[in-house]
């Protein structure tokens, strides 16, 4: 790479703003995501995930039964530009069923955007997401939604924020009245009105300036409005008693600037947009295994898998697996080498994503997120790099199944198709896969109930398999050292199963049997993947 590419490759990489939505379900979450696409040209038309009665879909839910439950339960992937920044969306499943397939997107961005809906504060889901968020410690930006409906008091939102997730909040704005009384957003960070409704009063303009006092200048009708006072009142004490705004604490993810607005109604969305640019990280640099360190404008092409996700196309039966450009560039035809085996490969044949839309990709850079056509080459945390020098990125996380069913063919003349789907749906990561350590009978694993639903669903529509599932309960799953392993062990208690890897473990009726075969066995270690 000479001087005048290398020059060119970091221009690209600052360009770039990578980050996942995350919220609890149901706060707004996909409805934000397709505002963002339509302000960056992407869609033509924002529907919503319960406007069923029109047929119009959340854009980024692709998946059949997506459609026809109005829940996310994938990771989408949209990537569009907006003030001359190329922006990777990645909306996030918001059940809690599906955390393993979040955990894993949120190693591959740099920034996340947290929803919350005002009327219900701060709940399960996003607690534990954003504790991953903390632990990456990565810039995390909060969209207050909802605004437009009767909710709870902005202040007992933002202490609440405070509080249970132990962050320090900035509101950048504050909102004038709720859901009818709504008369707009006070922007603390711009020193101006955003209007809900412009009329003759402003001119039909959709922001009032503000004097340095942070009051409108000379007479307007706002100015008699009991709403107007009250938040400037809000506003003297925010400023007296509240945070300090810092680019270093939100960089550090120790400061979160908070946004009140509504999805729906697209209130506030382009605002928080065009604040969140400013301060939104570009790529940054990225811990291997070895304790390297690699640099998004190194020259060398690297990258991991966060995702794989089979029948995308349901008229091709593709298989995609996700990759996180980490440093160098990306083109067509690049040859690299799959660090898991030291195989090398070339990377002909790829697509960059606006959710169920694709288009090849010929070019891209650190911050970018590309599909590669996958025929089972890949597995979830593959890293592959270009360069001499081998790079492995550090392990994504895993999760220890709690429940368990076992699953078979409903017509045993379908094994071929059976096997092929289970097969791919583990690759993918959608369930866990196990057999009995005898019998060799499938047992598949999920964090929660509705994996299974996916599962049984998409094993009949995109395999044209149907499957019998026989619930074994919830389980505690603990591996054991192939040393330390007496077949004798196994009870009805304390099944025997293999893993994917054929690697032995236990799964424990409860913590009490847990217990019991410890007392039995005290030399004996079990481990968990937690």
């Amino acid at each position: 790479m000479n001087d005048t590419q290398l020059k060119d490759l970091k221009k690209e990489v600052k360009k770039r703003r990578t980050f996942a939505i995350i919220s609890h379900p149901d706060a707004g979450k996909t409805t934000i995501t397709e505002q963002l696409l339509l302000f960056g040209g992407a869609i033509r038309q924002a529907g919503t995930v319960k406007a069923k009665k029109t047929g119009k879909f959340a854009k980024s839910d692709w998946m059949e039964i997506e459609k026809q439950r109005g829940i996310s339960v994938t990771s989408s992937v949209m990537q569009f530009d907006y003030q001359d920044k190329r922006i990777n969306i990645l909306d996030t499943p918001g059940h809690e069923d599906f955390s393993e397939d979040t955990y894993r997107t949120l190693m591959a961005v740099d920034a996340a955007v947290m929803v919350v809906d005002s009327g219900k504060g701060i709940e399960e889901q996003t607690k534990k997401l954003f504790k991953v968020c903390r632990m990456r410690g990565i810039p995390i930006f909060t969209f207050m939604n909802k605004i437009d409906r009767d909710g709870r008091e902005p202040l007992d939102l933002i202490e609440e924020l405070e509080e249970v997730l132990e962050i320090d909040a900035y509101p950048m704005n504050w909102p004038m009245g709720s859901g009818k009384t709504l008369l707009g957003l006070y922007d603390v960070f711009h020193n101006r009105i955003e209007v809900l409704r412009p009329d003759s009063h402003n001119h039909g303009e959709r922001f009032i300036s503000l004097t340095d006092e942070g009051e409108i200048e000379g007479d307007h009708p706002y100015q008699n409005e009991s709403l107007y006072n009250q938040v400037l009142e809000d506003a003297l004490l925010l400023k007296e008693a509240g945070n300090e705004f810092s680019r270093e604490a939100i960089a550090k993810g120790e400061l979160t600037p908070v946004f009140f607005g509504s999805a729906l109604t697209n209130f506030g969305v382009q605002t928080f947009l065009e604040t969140f640019l400013q301060f939104a990280p570009e790529p940054t640099d990225q811990d291997t295994e070895d304790e390297k360190v690699v640099s998004p404008t190194d020259e060398d092409f690297s990258g991991f898998i966060f995702k794989i996700q089979a029948n995308m196309d349901p008229k091709h039966r593709d298989r995609i697996a996700f990759l996180r450009i980490c440093s160098g560039r990306f083109e067509r035809g690049i040859d690299v080498t799959l660090s898991r085996e030291g195989k090398k490969m070339r990377l002909s044949n790829s697509t960059q994503f606006m959710a169920e839309n694709r288009e090849s990709v010929s070019d891209a850079v650190a911050g970018d997120i590309i599909g590669l056509y996958d025929t089972g080459n890949f597995q979830i945390g593959d890293t592959i790099y270009s360069g001499k020098d081998k790079i492995e990125f550090k392990d994504l996380p895993q999760f220890t199944p709690e429940l368990f069913v076992r699953v078979e063919a409903k017509n045993v003349m379908k094994q071929k198709s059976f096997h092929k789907g289970i097969n791919q749906l583990v690759q993918e990561g959608a369930i866990q896969l196990y057999k009995s350590y005898h019998t060799e009978d499938y047992i598949i694993g999920a964090v929660g109930q509705l994996q299974f639903e996916v599962f049984e669903h998409r094993m009949k529509n995109e395999y044209n398999s149907e499957v019998v599932m026989t619930s074994i309960g919830s389980r505690i799953a603990r591996w054991i050292d192939p040393k330390q392993l007496d077949e004798n062990m196994g009870s009805s208690r304390n099944m025997l199963v293999r893993d994917r890897f054929d690697q032995p473990l236990f799964l424990f009726e409860n913590t009490f049997a847990m217990r019991w075969f410890s007392d039995k066995y005290p030399d004996v270690e079990l481990t968990s993947l937690l």
